[in-house]
């Protein structure tokens, strides 16, 4: 008999194994604390630019990050999915239950994905709630003409020339967190000042110490 897309989620056969290696001593053989930032804001406002800079800074403080991008995960992962609102629904709930288990593995994971909806964001901070681990939303916010100025990959264009339907800020909208720990306003702040925000903020909240 066959079993269906969702049915694997709810059966009682389907239970999690517990090693004998848990988080917190992953995090002391770091030495640090993991948990998950996640930058959101519209295409072109500097999101994975900015997370690039902080992955380079605390690799060379020595702490294990590990940088989740929406293309990168686009090519294999979420290989499978396109741009319609259940697809990236989907999308978000899939890399969330990757950040958990880097997490679990101890490392500080930066996911940066433009994430539109703020429902999608609340059940990655709501998931990551249930496990007892850290979640930072950082909303990388600019100017809806400054991002369609940088347009590094030509969405913009492509969007406003109807070649792209369904494109965040242009005839999809873009719902900004109401609550986020962090805000880059990166029209105003360089890379480098943007990087070590998130940096202090990581610090501020014991990313960087022992568990």
């Amino acid at each position: 008999m066959s079993q269906s897309k969702n049915e694997g989620a709810t059966s009682e056969n389907v239970v999690w194994h517990l090693g004998d290696v848990g988080r917190v001593q992953r995090e002391k053989l770091l030495g640090q604390s993991a948990g998950t930032v996640w930058f959101t804001g519209l295409s072109g406002s500097g999101k994975s630019t900015v997370a690039v800079a902080v992955e380079r800074d605390l690799a060379a403080a020595g702490r294990l990050c590990y940088r989740l991008d929406g293309d990168n995960l686009r090519h294999g992962l979420n290989g499978d999915l396109g741009f319609s609102e259940a697809d990236r629904a989907e999308n978000i709930r899939r890399t969330g239950e990757v950040c958990r288990l880097l997490v679990d593995a101890g490392v500080i994971v930066l996911a940066s994905f433009v994430s539109p909806f703020r429902a999608d964001r609340d059940s990655v901070r709501a998931m990551h709630a249930a496990a007892g681990m850290p979640f930072l939303e950082v909303h990388v916010e600019v100017p809806l003409e400054v991002a369609e100025e940088r347009d590094p990959k030509g969405l913009y264009r492509k969007a406003r020339a109807g070649e792209i339907r369904g494109f965040t800020g242009i005839d999809q909208p873009y719902e900004a967190p109401d609550r986020p720990e962090l805000v880059l306003s990166t029209a105003s702040c360089s890379v480098e000042e943007s990087a070590a925000s998130v940096v202090e903020l990581l610090r501020n909240r014991g990313f960087l110490e022992t568990a």
